[in-house]
């Protein structure tokens, strides 16, 4: 009975640490992480830019990756097309509106693992517009150690998401500038 008090502690104290062993917080490393994205424009080139200062958490569960989120933020001011004056007419009010609309979230409604890697399912929110978008995620790759001695991933993630379905440009027909918008992120992210 003593041997099976015994066990039984040493089981209880084990569980907590098993737990927190199976579920990780990891969060963006702002130099290494980006969203980019490429417009058609006038039916002939596409543009390209991107978004930096990515920012959210990703919980990972080691045991059952189905109860893995993702809570992540993209400041839609660093949008950065190369080009100052393209750049601060994509600010403005007609086309992100970053004066009303600073930040784009994605927060995951579900994590899949796949034989190609994962597939996020979530609610994306732009322009004040909340639409579901599908990312179809490579990773995690890693973890290697880092700088300061943190483990560190990397995700890759694609989706294509509709301009005007956000609100985005509202006056520009899909001749001038496009209307889907191919998405590429890229992750560095490290473990807390």
């Amino acid at each position: 009975m003593k041997r099976l008090a015994v066990t039984l502690g040493i089981l209880a104290m084990a569980l907590p640490w098993t737990a927190v062993a199976q579920t990780s917080t990891w969060v963006p490393d702002k130099a290494h992480s980006e969203v980019d994205f490429s417009i058609l424009h006038m039916s002939l080139s596409k543009v390209h830019g991107r978004f930096g200062n990515l920012g959210g958490q990703i919980v990972w569960n080691e045991a059952d990756i189905t109860k893995s989120t993702v809570n992540m933020t993209i400041d839609v001011v660093t949008v950065d097309t190369g080009v100052g004056p393209r750049d601060t007419d994509l600010k403005s009010s007609g086309a992100f509106d970053v004066a009303n609309f600073p930040t784009a979230t994605f927060v995951s409604t579900s994590v899949v693992k796949t034989s190609n890697g994962l597939t996020v399912n979530g609610n994306l929110t732009l322009h004040g517009v909340t639409k579901p978008v599908v990312l179809q995620v490579q990773g995690p790759i890693g973890p290697v150690p880092g700088m300061g001695g943190k483990m560190h991933a990397g995700f890759s993630a694609t989706t294509t998401i509709s301009r005007t379905a956000f609100g985005i440009g509202a006056n520009y027909p899909s001749a001038v500038l496009g209307d889907d918008i191919p998405l590429s992120i890229e992750l560095d992210v490290v473990k807390q």
